[in-house]
């Protein structure tokens, strides 16, 4: 029996915008998974990561600083199985990117998930891409991948991650599509790549008023349907 899930990917821009408007929309979408980027990663940081899963109703999964500033949250429904997080090659000059990688399980459904966030390099996308795409695959399993892709649907690091995996959006368009900027949504950013073996209910932009203050971009909401594990430990 598939098992329902509500994935949230967010980039919550270091909480420098409104903090308190970011646990209110994460709260808001109900999710049982959330793929931050940008999560607090300097002084304090694991304190204000617990603070934004506190205030959400969530528990931090695993990341932070020492995932680039990727986190994963959860909802007492989901088990922990395993977690790891990942730092990516880095060119001199750029910002260190990671991935926030789990293993979860809802019921007996298991599935893996990672945080990711891409540069603003087009060159360090496409080979970060390729570097996600082999990480998530040794974590095995059916698998999402959901961050800030910081380019659209077009381009090629875009292009890298749909042909392994299903952009959400474009399998079950609901809501917004358009992630940044928040006060002035034009483009399509921030995605949701899920394994075919997962089917996609619905994903895009939920409608929630405190957006707009909350962060520079939009979330983007996907629900999911895991297949049953027969390892999952119940």
């Amino acid at each position: 029996m598939a098992r329902e899930i509500r994935l949230l990917s967010y980039n919550v821009r270091s909480l420098r915008d409104d903090k308190h408007a970011v646990a209110t929309v994460i709260k808001a979408c109900e999710p049982d998974v959330v793929c931050v980027q940008e999560a607090p990663r300097f002084l304090r940081w694991r304190t204000k990561c617990a603070e934004l899963a506190s205030e959400s109703g969530l528990f931090v999964v695993t990341g932070g600083r020492t995932a680039a500033a990727m986190l994963l949250l959860a909802s007492l429904r989901v088990r922990v199985i395993a977690t790891r997080d990942v730092l990516l090659s880095k060119k001199r000059g750029l910002h260190q990117r990671g991935i926030a990688l789990a293993r979860l399980q809802v019921g007996d459904a298991q599935f893996v998930v990672g945080s990711v966030h891409l540069d603003l390099d087009a060159d360090e996308r496409v080979r970060h891409a390729d570097e996600i795409l082999l990480k998530v695959k040794e974590f095995g399993g059916p698998a999402v991948i959901a961050g800030d892709i910081n380019e659209v649907p077009t381009q090629p690091a875009w292009r890298a991650l749909a042909a392994h995996y299903a952009d959400a959006y474009a399998v079950a368009p609901a809501g917004g599509e358009h992630t940044y900027s928040a006060t002035a949504p034009a483009r399509r950013i921030d995605g949701v790549f899920v394994d075919r073996r997962i089917e996609v209910v619905e994903c895009g932009v939920p409608e929630v008023p405190e957006m707009a203050r909350a962060s520079d971009h939009r979330p983007v909401l996907a629900v999911l349907r895991v297949p049953s594990d027969d390892r999952a430990v119940v």
